[in-house]
């Protein structure tokens, strides 16, 4: 069990562990597809979704509103369809309706009286700007892909947090979805993290990572519970 007396900051990533993306990406990319006559299941458009997106992230770095874009084209190549222009837009352009988990905002508000809370994001900042206003409770630090150059699981993303930070990575704590780009790096950084496993089975939008976390959490509600409680307590001994 972590001790979460010692930390002072939270760190997230957004899509996925606040945001329920994959919500987002099916509403999305099912109609588009079905307009084309493709009907293939949720977890085969995920499947597709996370090699498409690891493809397009993955060498010389572009802005995430042109992965995107890349990804609907990349969808049009495996189902044998040419996207209109409008199409190719329309899954960035959908991230603004993208909505938070039913428990990430309540969390969030109740881990903001007790702790800094950042963001670190494989985004680009006008896109999380539009996603910042669904979540409603305003981040210490916003650290984006667009400002590091480069994607997550990359090192320099976190390394750019702690510079903004300004604490040392002891009294960090970092909590994601997904273990290939969040687990993994941190703890090859030494950054203590826990893992919110919300999906039980079946496929996701991410690469799959084996990294295993300091602890497994089932939906930010339990780390609110979990961290609230144990550093209310842990403090008002003192």
């Amino acid at each position: 069990m972590l001790d979460f007396s010692r930390f002072r900051v939270l760190t997230f990533d957004c899509y996925g562990t606040l945001i329920n993306w994959e919500a987002g990406i099916l509403e999305c990319l099912r109609p588009l597809l079905h307009a084309h006559g493709q009907r293939p299941s949720n977890d085969e458009i995920l499947e597709l979704y996370a090699r498409l997106e690891l493809e397009q992230e993955t060498g010389e770095y572009m802005p995430y509103r042109r992965v995107l874009q890349n990804v609907v084209r990349g969808f049009g190549q495996n189902f044998g369809f040419t996207p209109t222009a409008a199409e190719v837009a329309s899954l960035p352009d959908s991230l603004k309706r993208w909505q938070p988990f039913a428990d990430t905002v309540s969390a969030l508000r109740a881990l903001k009286t007790q702790y800094q809370l950042a963001v670190i994001s494989n985004t680009d900042d006008d896109l999380f700007a539009e996603t910042a206003k669904v979540l409603e409770v305003p981040f210490d630090h916003v650290i984006t892909a667009q400002q590091a150059g480069s994607y997550k699981p990359s090192h320099k993303n976190f390394e750019l947090a702690f510079s903004r930070i300004g604490r040392p990575r002891q009294e960090v704590l970092h909590v994601a979805q997904s273990r290939y780009h969040d687990i993994a790096p941190a703890r090859e950084l030494g950054i203590a993290n826990v893992w919110i496993n919300r999906r039980k089975q079946g496929s996701d939008a991410t690469r799959p990572g084996d990294a295993q976390p300091d602890l497994t959490l089932p939906d930010l509600a339990s780390l609110a519970e979990l961290a609230g409680g144990k550093l209310t307590k842990s403090r008002s001994t003192h």
